[in-house]
């Protein structure tokens, strides 16, 4: 068991609320990935010896994020009860609970290894569709009714090239490249949109896979209101095709596929000069 292992009983009584009964906690681990928090897998079992798979979610320890991690629960609760493919959150836990700043949500089975995914054939099945699923799942998080979110960051297209601007400036040093490419962003900012719930890192390496594609999205933290071709335009960035260069949706798949797919479930005709100037035109 890791030293900053979360404390059984702690977990146990928080556990036993939603429940309804006592349980026992059997065996928990350290999930691999997750640089920015600490993700635990975990298995409760009742008083009828049924399991009930879970994860835990919290800041590492030392850190005390509580209004963070309650967004970001916030935030999946709302996706899930719009129909968004994403894990039932259980328990948000509080300073009494003494186990940190994060929640509890129902562990969902599959992969979410990007390298796996795009080359086993296990995932065959999958691949053919999962550039269609992406529209339809990105369309569904952008429609989700901003009245049911907590208050998040407005981050349009101006704003995120403004913030990088400031970290860039603040280095107070020069950075030709990264200058060069700020110019080519303020040089080409689009019109602004009506704000829609945007995940923020909507991409393949966050999304739980089986044979039968994508069977939830992952990791909300950086979740905002936004443009929502954001989050079409991260999933087709070169970094998350993992080596499918040629293949522009997350290395799986087409941009057409991925826009006609978003098109039909958003009621909407994105034009493909959305993409075209951008980094998710060119392999």
């Amino acid at each position: 068991m890791a030293r900053d292992a979360p404390d059984l009983d702690a977990l146990a009584r928080v556990i036993a609320r939603f429940v309804g009964e006592p349980v026992r906690i059997e065996g928990l681990r350290r999930c691999s990935g997750g640089a920015s928090r600490e993700t635990w897998a975990l298995d409760a079992l009742d008083t009828g010896q049924h399991v009930h798979p879970l994860v835990l979610r919290r800041d590492p320890s030392g850190q005390q994020s509580a209004t963070g991690r309650g967004t970001e629960y916030a935030v999946l609760a709302a996706a899930g009860q719009a129909g968004v493919p994403a894990p039932r959150v259980r328990a948000l836990l509080d300073r009494a609970d003494g186990l940190g700043a994060g929640f509890l949500m129902d562990r969902v089975e599959g992969e979410t290894i990007p390298r796996r995914i795009l080359r086993e054939e296990t995932f065959a099945p999958a691949r053919r569709r999962l550039a269609a699923q992406c529209g339809a799942i990105a369309a569904r998080i952008h429609a989700v009714d901003p009245a049911t979110l907590p208050e998040l960051p407005v981050m349009g297209a101006r704003q995120q090239i403004d913030q990088q601007r400031a970290l860039l400036d603040a280095f107070d040093e020069p950075h030709p490249a990264l200058e060069l490419g700020l110019r080519w962003l303020e040089a080409r900012v689009p019109d602004a949109t009506e704000p829609a719930l945007v995940h923020g890192d909507f991409r393949n390496g966050n999304f739980v896979i089986t044979a039968d594609g994508i069977r939830a999205v992952l990791d909300w933290e950086l979740a905002h209101l936004g443009d929502p071709i954001e989050d079409l335009g991260w999933l087709c960035v070169k970094s998350w095709r993992f080596g499918n260069a040629d293949l522009i949706a997350g290395g799986f798949g087409s941009l057409d596929e991925l826009i006609a797919a978003y098109g039909e479930a958003a009621g909407v005709t994105i034009p493909r000069t959305r993409f075209a100037s951008g980094s998710c035109s060119a392999p």
